[in-house]
């Protein structure tokens, strides 16, 4: 705020993309990697809603001024927080389907897939957190797009292979729809109690694979 006696801020970028410095140093990055890490407590703890600049500067060793370094905001926390464990579950998607050849092997891993998927958000309080936020938050939301239509094309691809489909284009727009639903599904499910969010993923797995049989 100008005039103010307090640290100044940098400016809020005007696309609200949420950019932050990216280190490139060793330093930077394990300052960085702290950061993060101490966000992921202080949320565990107490909710997004209640993270507050302040105590995580104090939390993570540095000061409020080297912590706007790094991020503008609060939601450009949130939204790092986000990118990385996208990248992660991308992983574990692209892995688990790397050797599917045939419908069953297909069929196996994507109920493996959102039955894992769902556990993780379920039991960790940071994910569920960010997931249940989602779509009060459009920059999160547009980021979770992204991620979807990416997912989308991996499971497109291995759909086709396990099929052998000759309309591939029917089947990306298939896959991405199933998966854009699969995340809705798991934050239907999420904000149920356990036994009800178990039975949400249930049926969208089964009715996933009747769409896998059908192409």
């Amino acid at each position: 705020m100008a005039g103010s006696a307090r640290t100044k801020r940098p400016s809020r970028p005007d696309s609200a993309a949420l950019e932050r410095r990216v280190p490139t140093q060793q330093r930077s990055r394990d300052r960085l990697a702290r950061i993060l890490t101490c966000a992921e407590s202080l949320i565990a703890a107490q909710g997004s809603d209640r993270l507050r600049m302040a105590e995580l500067a104090q939390l993570s060793g540095i000061s409020i001024g080297s912590l706007y370094q790094y991020f503008p905001d609060k939601p450009a926390i949130i939204h790092a927080l986000a990118t990385r464990y996208n990248v992660e579950s991308r992983r574990c998607v692209v892995e688990a389907f790397a050797q599917v050849t045939e419908i069953n092997g297909l069929r196996h891993a994507f109920t493996a897939l959102m039955t894992e998927f769902y556990r993780l958000v379920r039991g960790g309080p940071v994910m569920r957190d960010i997931w249940a936020g989602m779509q009060s938050d459009k920059a999160l939301a547009a980021l979770q797009l992204e991620e979807s239509r990416a997912m989308g094309a991996v499971l497109a691809e291995t759909i086709s292979r396990a099929r052998s489909v000759v309309d591939k284009e029917a089947v990306a727009v298939s896959a991405f729809l199933l998966w854009d639903l699969g995340e809705a599904a798991v934050r239907l499910a999420i904000g149920a109690d356990e036994q009800t969010g178990a039975k949400i993923i249930a049926a969208y797995t089964r009715m996933a694979l009747r769409e896998f049989d059908a192409m």
